[in-house]
């Protein structure tokens, strides 16, 4: 891997330091004066960085470059965080090298389990002075992860803190020691409220759950600290020393609390309870939902567990109504891409499929959808599993595979039904499919999803699911398929200059007037970076020509190249224009929509 400083942080970085990297070469006589100014000019004249020049000239290699930074960092010239912040290099590279140089272990926080129990036990306000976290222990020596792990006084402050144990340094990123401080803190604010819990685990109240107040407090913390951090799921998962939840927030797991394993049980009871499970299963999973009113506004949360080895972990989607509600043309498509989507479905009849993976807003783009072309004169019927969120003037129908109430069967009832416009939730077999396909040539407007990676890919997916092509090109009006990006939190993002390998793979895709940035954190965006997500989106508008192709069973990449004529903007290009304008980043376009 390429070690080099970000070209458009050498300035910011060369002056925060008492000594640039250049100026320590020299001093050391590892450089001579005339070979620093020849780097320091073909770093400019060529727009590179200092470190590819430095490993262009065989000067260094990443052996000794990480070396050098080590000795930085010992010098005072540079924090872990700077690595991470002005160098690409990994950081985890950095700091199994630095534990190596100082005689420590690396262990990636993570990775394991931290014994929370042990931590809750000693003073906090000495480990967050001295940014320190036990994370730990055996018979002889307690393992504790320092931000800074060459600060001698806040080794000596922690060994005092253990007195009958020796402290073994552990180098762990500084980041994540930071954010289980956090956590911690975050579940010391509610001591009192695990100190009632276990009260009543201890007395009478254990015996009927449903009557500790104690646990419904710590639900309702739970919820709302979570909605609080615009979470879309609340992961409750059990595990060999702890009970920890999860908030996933704008697509991205992160842990919201830790408590000790003895929480767990009264938790999960509860929640079980709340929505109409049986508490005393454990054995096979269940489903179930609950509605909650959560700062003053209405949730229904639904919920389900799966038995796993350490007990069960339990997962709850929040569904908030007012986000179903939203205008399509909020969604955040392309301005092109709006337009089409908004033509196509206008149509008299024929199919329409969004595809996109789990969790990709698929269910929000049709309800937008649906939201827009709903009228008095116009009966819409959808089949869903399950119904998520209710809605004025439209008819949803809830699968009920015990009831033998399939997505085939629910279909030929719909279309007893009289229907204009039919709402399929999903396809999953081919007699769905192929009960959708004739209810769109026999004038129906028909909407569902697939799971394909984009666009042109649905066609040949729906091909090999056994429906003859002449059939699809007869009923296809449109392929809509998306992903979501984070977006760039505005209060902290920064302007960069991309790296020339990197700007001359996307040049050709790029506006007249662009600018890149990148994600920092900031109180803000909780430290990520990103606040919200937006849509990529690309839309396959099935013309004459691309149906006649469609019948003919033309390859994929023959309908691609018909499709690029005709107009067609693939989402990566869409993904590429958003990162330009300062949207999102060019690392979420490529882990998000690259194919």
């Amino acid at each position: 891997m390429t070690i080099f400083l970000k070209q458009e942080c050498i300035g910011k970085i060369m002056s925060s330091m008492n000594l640039t990297l250049l100026d320590y070469l020299i001093d050391n006589r590892i450089l001579d004066e005339n070979t620093a100014v020849s780097i320091k000019e073909e770093s400019i004249e060529k727009e590179k960085d200092i470190f590819e020049v430095l490993l262009d000239k065989h000067i260094f290699d990443k052996e000794d470059l990480l070396l050098l930074l080590i000795e930085f960092y010992k010098k005072g010239n540079i924090q872990i965080e700077d690595i991470n912040k002005y160098f690409a290099i990994d950081i985890e590279e950095f700091l199994e090298e630095l534990a190596k140089n100082l005689n420590a272990t690396y262990i990636d926080l993570d990775s394991i389990d931290i014994n929370h129990r042990m931590v809750t036990k000693l003073p906090f306000s000495q480990l967050k002075k001295f940014h320190a976290l036990p994370v730990k222990e055996d018979e002889i020596n307690v393992y504790v992860a320092f931000k800074d792990p060459i600060d001698i006084n806040a080794q000596e402050a922690i060994q005092r803190i253990f007195p009958r144990k020796l402290v073994k340094t552990v180098v762990s990123e500084p980041s994540l020691i930071e954010k289980y401080l956090n956590k911690i803190e975050l579940g010391d604010s509610i001591k009192e409220l695990i100190a009632e819990i276990r009260k009543e685990i201890t007395s009478s109240a254990s015996e009927n759950p449903q009557e500790s107040s104690g646990i419904l407090k710590l639900i309702e913390v739970i919820l709302k600290t979570s909605i609080l951090a615009r979470a879309s799921d609340i992961h409750v998962e059990p595990t060999i020393n702890n009970c920890v939840v999860r908030s996933r927030i704008d697509g991205m797991l992160t842990e919201t609390f830790i408590f000790d394993k003895d929480i767990y049980p009264p938790l999960a009871s509860r929640l079980k309870l709340l929505s109409n499970m049986d508490i005393a299963e454990k054995r096979k999973p269940q489903d179930g939902r609950f509605s909650a009113t959560i700062l003053g506004k209405e949730y229904d949360f639904r919920i389900s567990t799966l038995p796993i080895l350490s007990g069960e972990s339990i997962v709850m989607r929040i569904l908030d109504k007012s986000k179903v509600m939203i205008k399509l043309e909020s969604l955040g498509m392309h301005k092109n891409n709006f337009e089409k989507f908004n033509t196509s479905m206008r149509a008299p009849y024929g199919i329409i499929f969004v595809t996109g993976p789990t969790g990709s807003g698929k269910t929000t783009t049709l309800y937008a959808a649906l939201n827009a072309i709903k009228n008095v004169e116009t009966k819409i019927i959808t089949v869903e599993d399950p119904v998520e969120y209710q809605l004025n003037l439209i008819q949803q129908v809830q699968v009920n595979e015990k009831a033998n109430l399939t997505f085939a069967s629910a279909l030929r009832s719909i279309l007893r039904q009289d229907p204009d416009i039919i709402m399929i939730g999903e396809v999953r077999d081919q007699e769905t499919l192929r009960i959708a396909v004739q209810a769109a040539l026999t004038g129906h407007l028909v909407f569902s999803t697939l799971h394909t990676n984009d666009a042109i890919s649905a066609v040949t997916r729906v091909m090999d699911m056994g429906i003859e092509p002449y059939l699809l090109s007869g009923s296809l009006v449109a392929i809509e398929a998306q992903r979501l990006v984070r977006k760039l939190c505005s209060h902290c993002k920064t302007k960069i200059t991309l790296p020339k390998t990197a700007y001359d793979e996307i040049k050709e895709l790029l506006p007249k007037d662009f600018q890149f940035y990148k994600h920092n954190g900031c109180e803000k965006c909780s430290q990520t970076g990103y606040t919200g997500r937006e849509m990529l989106s690309e839309i396959l508008i099935v013309s004459e020509k691309i149906s006649s192709m469609i019948a003919q069973g033309k390859s994929k990449e023959e309908i691609k190249q018909q499709a690029l004529k005709e107009g067609f903007v693939d989402m990566y290009k869409d993904g590429i224009l958003r990162a330009a304008k300062g949207i999102t980043t060019i690392e979420e376009v490529v882990r998000v929509a690259k194919g």
